[in-house]
């Protein structure tokens, strides 16, 4: 299955996301490795797909600079005791790029989004994970995107 470049951005985003939560890579760092050996690259026999670099380099750079308007919003979302600290990496990555992409890309409509993400949460789990994106990141869009959802509700 060919995916879009916009999807391949997404998903390049949480695995530089999580690969700098790890590292303790800066931005900077993480992008030029990213865009080099990563996107469109076969690596370790997976195949990772092209991505749209604008695209990548904006939702990099976005989460990391918003982090401090991303994070209580998506601790709010969640269930209550269970802050984001307790989430998993590679979760916490997939919750904190939409949220972003909800917060700060009105140009991507919001379902759009939050499907993209489920998308991208079922390429690393199998159980209950994507139905916490989808319920996270739809509180999350209620919050930011209220009038566009409104609007969805009602066409």
């Amino acid at each position: 299955m060919k995916i879009s470049e916009r999807s391949g951005a997404r998903l390049a985003v949480v695995q530089a996301l999580y690969d700098m939560e790890i590292s303790g890579k800066g931005v900077l760092e993480a992008l030029a490795e990213f865009e080099v050996h990563w996107i469109g690259q076969e690596v370790d026999g997976i195949a990772h797909p092209p991505a749209e670099t604008a695209f990548f380099r904006d939702l990099l750079r976005g989460v990391v600079e918003e982090q401090r308007a991303i994070d209580p919003q998506i601790d709010r979302a969640l269930t209550q005791g269970w802050p984001l600290k307790r989430v998993e990496a590679v979760l916490r990555a997939i919750l904190r790029a939409g949220a972003y992409e909800l917060m700060f890309r009105p140009d991507v409509p919001a379902r759009a989004a939050i499907s993209e993400y489920v998308d991208v949460a079922h390429s690393f789990y199998a159980g209950d994970e994507p139905g916490l994106v989808n319920a996270v990141l739809d509180k999350v869009a209620r919050g930011a995107r209220s009038d566009e959802l409104a609007g969805a509700k009602r066409g």
